[in-house]
């Protein structure tokens, strides 16, 4: 069914190999990469057998790989038995009790150096603490707190007596906070009384009573976090200080050895429409992923210094913060504050501070810093720098370029990362040492990782350019287990287009003549323009090339002839957008991607609508470029006005 695909009218030819002297210096040699993915194919199960063995610690061996009597609800490892924080944590200690694992730098410049000691004894003096606040094995506790190291030492320590952990992004309102408890049913909240993020307060535990105000009824304690030093009311019997309940805790803690099924904890992620989907991931599978990806894609080891920028709040922070790089015994960077605060080289001062050799961001931090101009990045060597990793979202080719060009002088491969809160952990991506780049592209699918593309009847995309929905087409041992106490709604969610061991991604996406895959956005991010089905992203990719544009959002809005008209919202780099302006931008997408991508308006402004984690909320875009109200609960907007001078633009 051809017009069931989606074309992709963006073409990119240039291809980056690894650099020679980074291969001969790699961990994880081309030969190495060739093995693992000959044994996954010749044996799936056999393969993450392998690897659950060589790159986890059992307490009880498992002797059940795959258990997929249940599809789509699959089993990895089902009677083996495993404790997440021991695989952090304690493995460590005997060669690396002394090493730096955390560095962290606060939001006012100030560092700290945690060891995997120091680290260890942190998590048992809380989980001993939280024991005896009796949170037990299965409680649920909701995590709300700041991106400093307290917020991994929860998260270990939930881990380590059994407990669910649920961590909510410290930017999220009063009532977001409320339906992620209640859902949860959580009898524990964990949080902070406030903390600085670019110079301002974030007032958490004021928004923490705010939302146990208006229900969260399973909360029978709240532990608190003196970060800020802001005056706070604290309830009697309910709110108790972080440093008086670990005070007098011995700093160890026999860790609970649980099921390698048990779940380690829940993360919402929103939906288009209804309340947030509990992602539910399970202790041993999700940790596989974690180790596995970390060492393959960014060649992970010993002597590195490993920085991802992401909050603890996102899955990213969940994999590549918390669980992956300890589980590794690797150091990294932590960091509380904004890439432009104090000024726009924060992240490249860091990154020659703390000798920061893999960097790992997301393509809108990278948009939002080349706006600011190279002089920043100059002011720095960052010869440390020998991985640089995107995640989040589609990377346009010319922010690709920019960072291979600017920050990795050309001599550091580039990551571009795919995978989602339910995957886990990465699925396509290029692995450093490995996979020859192209601007934009995501490449090949992981060992163990059978990615394919379809149409909308469940036949394969095969031609080369052409575009359609992003599957898995076998479970793999990262994979989320089920929405929390919705089943019916994973199913229908995940497994509800093709057939129950066919995951849907909800991307959309595409092959090029090489057989790379390119992530194309979102399918509801695709718009149908007089029958061609476009994905936004290559609209976006193009705008964002003209030398006069910063950063661009692409949505649509209902059109009597066309059925729909691609409507871009600009920022600029410099200057005020005017008619002539907004004429060559339409005319540069035809000539970049043909007429059909011509966009029928364009509107500048000086902002986009973005989540505190940098996400633009293309839903809100939508509303405005259709002239409707907005009804959307904004709460979560790092700036809610942005959406008033964006309606009056359009008006």
């Amino acid at each position: 069914m051809a017009d069931n695909k989606i074309e992709s009218v963006l073409k990119e030819h240039r291809v980056f190999e690894p650099p020679r002297q980074f291969v001969e210096d790699a961990a994880i040699k081309p030969a190495d990469v060739e093995a693992l993915y000959s044994a996954a194919e010749a044996d799936h199960e056999g393969f993450w057998a392998d690897q659950a063995r060589k790159h986890l610690d059992w307490h009880q061996d498992f002797s059940t790989t795959l258990d997929d009597t249940n599809a789509p609800f699959f089993k990895w490892f089902t009677d083996g038995k495993i404790n997440v924080s021991y695989n952090c944590l304690d493995r460590h200690l005997s060669a690396k009790a002394d090493k730096t694992a955390i560095i962290f730098e606060a939001d006012d410049g100030n560092v700290e150096h945690i060891s995997y000691a120091d680290l260890h004894a942190r998590v048992c003096r809380f989980a001993n603490a939280l024991k005896a606040q009796g949170l037990a094995k299965g409680d649920r506790a909701v995590i709300y707190l700041p991106n400093v190291p307290e917020a991994t030492v929860a998260m270990l320590a939930c881990a380590r007596i059994g407990a669910i952990h649920s961590v909510v992004f410290g930017g999220f309102s009063a009532p977001s906070l409320r339906d992620r408890i209640d859902d949860a049913e959580a009898k524990m909240l964990i949080t902070a009384d406030g903390n600085y993020r670019g110079g301002k307060l974030i007032p958490l535990k004021e928004v923490a009573d705010k939302a146990l105000s208006e229900g969260c009824e399973s909360i029978e304690s709240v532990v608190v976090l003196k970060r800020s030093g802001a005056d706070v009311e604290m309830r009697d019997g309910r709110d108790i200080w972080w440093h008086d309940v670990v005070d007098g805790q011995p700093a160890d803690c026999e860790p609970e050895w649980v099921d390698a099924e048990h779940p380690l904890f829940i993360l919402y992620t929103s939906g288009s429409t209804g309340k947030p989907k509990g992602i539910q991931h399970a202790s041993a599978g999700y940790l596989l992923g974690a180790v596995t990806t970390c060492r393959w894609v960014f060649d992970l080891g010993d002597d590195d210094v490993f920085w991802c920028t992401a909050d603890v709040g996102w899955i990213t922070g969940h994999t590549y913060i918390t669980y992956g790089p300890t589980a590794c015994g690797a150091t990294q960077v932590m960091f509380e504050g904004v890439p432009t605060y104090p000024e726009p080289d924060r992240f490249w001062k860091m990154v020659d501070t703390h000798q920061v050799t893999i960097f790992y961001t997301a393509p809108t931090a990278i948009r939002a810093l080349m706006k600011h101009g190279d002089e920043y990045p100059q002011r720095h060597a960052l010869d440390s720098l020998r991985v640089l990793g995107t995640v989040g979202e589609p990377i346009n080719p010319e922010a690709w370029m920019w960072y291979r060009q600017v920050i990795g002088k050309e001599r550091c491969p580039i990551v571009d990362t795919w995978w989602q809160t339910e995957t886990g952990a990465h699925m396509i991506t290029p692995i450093a040492s490995y996979t020859p780049t192209t601007p934009g592209s995501v490449t090949h699918a992981l060992p163990g990782i059978e990615a394919d593309i379809l149409d909308e009847s469940g036949e394969r995309v095969t031609d080369a350019g052409a575009g359609g929905v992003l599957v898995i087409k076998k479970p793999w041992p990262y994979m989320l287990r089920t929405i929390w106490g919705d089943p019916d709604r994973y199913k229908e969610t995940y497994f509800g287009m093709y057939d129950a061991h066919t995951y849907v991604a909800g991307d959309s996406a595409q092959r090029d003549e090489k057989g790379y895959f390119r992530i194309l956005g979102r399918i509801d991010d695709v718009v149908n323009v007089s029958g061609h089905r476009l994905g936004t992203m290559e609209v976006e990719s193009a705008l964002v090339a003209h030398e006069a544009v910063a950063e661009a959002a692409v949505v649509s809005r209902p059109h009597d002839v066309k059925g729909e008209a691609i409507v871009a919202f600009i920022i600029l780099k410099d200057g005020e957008g005017d008619e002539q302006l907004a004429s060559d931008l339409r005319n540069w997408v035809s000539e970049q991607l043909g007429a059909i991508a011509k966009p029928e308006e364009i509107r500048f402004a000086d902002g986009l609508p973005k989540t505190r984690s940098g996400k633009i909320m293309r839903r809100l875009l939508r509303t405005v470029a259709r002239g409707d109200e907005v009804t959307q609960d904004v709460s979560t907007l790092e700036n809610p006005q942005i959406l008033d001078q964006l309606q009056a633009k359009g008006t």
